[in-house]
C-alpha cells in the first residue's frame, strides 16, 4: 500500500507528504524585521505564549539553541505574574485567531511586557500592525504543524535581533542540504524496503504510539506526539526520562506483554549519559512486560541536526500511518468544530 503512488495522491489531497519533504526550503525563509529592543528595559525573561503547533518551534528552541535567561512556554489564558517591562513576550498563533493566545497577549500587554509576534495573520497580526509590535509574518496556506520550522526559524530571527542569541536563524539555514538530503530517503517514491519511516509506520499502526526521549530529545517526542494526533488521527503520548523511571515506569509492570501499544524510543548520543544508560536498564527490567521498544537513533553531526532529522522522521512516520489508517492527514476536523462550538 505504501509503495502505490497513485493510492498516496488520492487519499493525501492536500499534499502533506510533498511539505513534509521540503522543509528544508522552510530553514531558507527570509523574515523582515526592522526591530531593535529597547535597551532602557532589558530582557530579563522570555514567556513565549502559543498552542498546538503554534507552539512547536519555542519547545524544540529549548534544546536548541538554549537560553541564558529564564524562558517559559505558556499554553493557556493567563501568564505568569512575573510578567512585566523587563519580559520579553513572543505571541504565536499561524492563524492568528487562537483565541487563549489573543487573551494572553493581552495580559501582557496589561502587564507592560515587551511585545512581538508570529503569525500568517488574523487578528494577531493586525494587533501586531496597529501597534508596532515587530511581526515576524508566516507564509500562508500551512497547517501550523506543517509550518515548524518557519516558526522555529521566525523564533531565532527575533532572538537574534534581540541579542539574546547570536546568528542562530543564519545556523538553521546551513542546515538545508543536511535536511534535503535526509528528506529523500522518506519519500513517497522510496520503495518500504529502503525507507525506514514506511518501515516504522509498518510497525505502529493499529497501536498507540508512545514516544520516549530524554531532555534533548523531548521537544522532538512532542512533535512526534502531535504528528500522531493530527496527522494519523490515532493517539499517542510522550515522557521524558528520567522522569519516567520515577513513576510510569510501573504502569508497565501488571499488564500482560501483547497490549496494544507502539513503544518508540528517541535516543540521541548527545543526552547526558546517565540517561542513555537508563534507556539500557529500562529495557532491561520491562522485558517480557511491555512490547519491545522501537529505537529510532537519532543522526546528525550535533544536538541540531538530530532533532531536525528526528522531528521530520517522525512527521513522515505519522503521515504513512494516516494512509494505512486509510485518511487524509491533512484536515483537523474534530478541532474546527470544537472551535466552531467555542464561538458560539
Amino acid at each position: 500500500m505504501l509503495d502505490d503512488l497513485k493510492f498516496i495522491h488520492e487519499k493525501d489531497a492536500q499534499d502533506a507528504l510533498g511539505i513534509a519533504g521540503k522543509q528544508d526550503q522552510q530553514l531558507s525563509y527570509q523574515f523582515e524585521l526592522n526591530w531593535q529592543p529597547d535597551h532602557t528595559q532589558k530582557i530579563e525573561n522570555i514567556v513565549f505564549a502559543g498552542m498546538g503547533g503554534s507552539a512547536l518551534a519555542a519547545h524544540l528552541s529549548t534544546t536548541w539553541p538554549g537560553y541564558d535567561v529564564p524562558f517559559e512556554i505558556v499554553r493557556n489564558y493567563a501568564i505568569p505574574a512575573y510578567v512585566g517591562p523587563n519580559t520579553l513576550f513572543i505571541a504565536s498563533s499561524y492563524s492568528g485567531n487562537t483565541e487563549e493566545t489573543l487573551e494572553a497577549l493581552q495580559n501582557a500587554e496589561t502587564a507592560g511586557a515587551q511585545i512581538a509576534v508570529i503569525s500568517a495573520g488574523g487578528k494577531l497580526a493586525d494587533a501586531a500592525k496597529a501597534k508596532n509590535y515587530p511581526l515576524l509574518q508566516l507564509p500562508e496556506g500551512f497547517q501550523p504543524r506543517f509550518a515548524t520550522l518557519y516558526n522555529l526559524k521566525a523564533l531565532m530571527t527575533l532572538m537574534d535581533a534581540a541579542k539574546i542569541t547570536q546568528n542562530a536563524a543564519q545556523t538553521l539555514e546551513k542546515q538545508a542540504d543536511f535536511v534535503r538530503t535526509a528528506t529523500a530517503n522518506w519519500r513517497p517514491d522510496v520503495a518500504t524496503k529502503q525507507n525506514h519511516a514506511k518501515q516504522l509506520a509498518l510497525d505502529i499502526v493499529g497501536k498507540t504510539a508512545i514516544i520516549y526521549a530524554g531532555n534533548l530529545l523531548a521537544p522532538a517526542a512532542y512533535k512526534w506526539k502531535i504528528s500522531f494526533n493530527e496527522n494519523a488521527k490515532n493517539l499517542a503520548w510522550c515522557n521524558t526520562l528520567p522522569e519516567y523511571n520515577h513513576n510510569e515506569i510501573l504502569g508497565w509492570v501488571s499488564h500482560p506483554i501483547d497490549k496494544p501499544f507502539a513503544v518508540i524510543d528517541l535516543r540521541s548520543n548527545q543526552e547526558h549519559p546517565r540517561t542513555q544508560k537508563r534507556f539500557e536498564i529500562t529495557d532491561k527490567l520491562l522485558s517480557g512486560k511491555r512490547p519491545s521498544p522501537l529505537v529510532v537513533q537519532a543522526e546528525g553531526d550535533d544536538m541540531l541536526q538530530q532533532m531536525l532529522w528526528t522531528i521530520i522522521l517522525g512527521d513522515f512516520v505519522s503521515l504513512y500511518v494516516a494512509l494505512l489508517n486509510g485518511l487524509n492527514p491533512t484536515p483537523v476536523e474534530l478541532i474546527e468544530k470544537l472551535k466552531a462550538e467555542l464561538a458560539k
